[in-house]
């Protein structure tokens, strides 16, 4: 199991990495960064759909045929970290700053964390379904930390300042990961429900958070695209599960 433990650890380091995303748009227009920003938003939407139906689902049923339920559990539970707690999606400016700026990252730790989890159960499960996991992850992270660091800064934040606190915030992946691998080891129903609950909660990621902000500046055009990113994200894993 040492193994696996190293994986869980380099895939979560890995993904806290995206964090630094941040130093790659600094000098990107403000309307350009939106503009890229809604694109990766909608080929994440995609890969989410796509992972949690076409692979991690189908994936449960082997060791849990009660697998549903947990999908159902982990749409809910998503929902009440939503409405209850500082849990949100940003993706541009548009959203609270100033006072809340600190906040965010407490939302974005937690977020990180469960991700952590969510890596740890994958690799746990299938090591493949781990690495599809990950990719599922880092798809919908870039858009995530680039709406986390543009939030940073107009909250009053120096860039640098900005890209140290967000990367603290994704190291709780890391921690999340070993968390979740000792869970997993001593708490055998959570070998089996991890999965299925991350798939929940990948559904309501892409179709509560994500696919509303494909609506919001609607064009023909734009729409068009959107569609095809979407659909290229799900494509993937028809290719991969073929």
């Amino acid at each position: 199991m040492g193994d696996i433990l190293l994986k869980i650890t380099l895939a979560n380091i890995f993904v806290s990495l995206i964090s630094l995303v941040g130093l790659l748009f600094i000098s990107v227009k403000e309307r350009y960064l939106n503009r890229i920003t809604i694109y990766l938003v909608s080929f994440a939407s995609g890969t989410l759909i796509g992972v949690a139906f076409l692979r991690m689902i189908p994936n449960s049923f082997k060791n849990n045929p009660k697998a549903l339920y947990i999908v159902v559990l982990g749409i809910l539970s998503f929902l009440v970290l939503e409405m209850f707690f500082y849990w949100r999606h940003c993706h541009d400016r548009e959203c609270e700053v100033h006072s809340f700026a600190y906040l965010n990252l407490v939302g974005d730790a937690l977020h990180n964390f469960i991700d952590g989890m969510v890596i740890a159960g994958s690799f746990v499960s299938d090591p493949q379904l781990g690495l599809l996991t990950v990719f599922a992850i880092v798809a919908h992270e870039i858009p995530q930390e680039l709406g986390d660091f543009g939030v940073l800064l107009h909250g009053g934040l120096n860039k640098w300042k900005a890209l140290g606190l967000n990367f603290a915030t994704a190291l709780f992946a890391v921690v999340g990961g070993w968390v979740g691998f000792v869970a997993i080891e001593r708490i055998p129903i959570i070998k089996f429900n991890l999965v299925p609950f991350a798939a929940g909660g990948f559904i309501y990621i892409a179709l509560v958070d994500l696919i509303p902000e494909l609506h919001k500046r609607f064009t023909p055009s734009r729409s068009f695209v959107q569609f095809l990113l979407v659909l290229a994200g799900i494509f993937i894993f028809v290719l991969i599960k073929h």
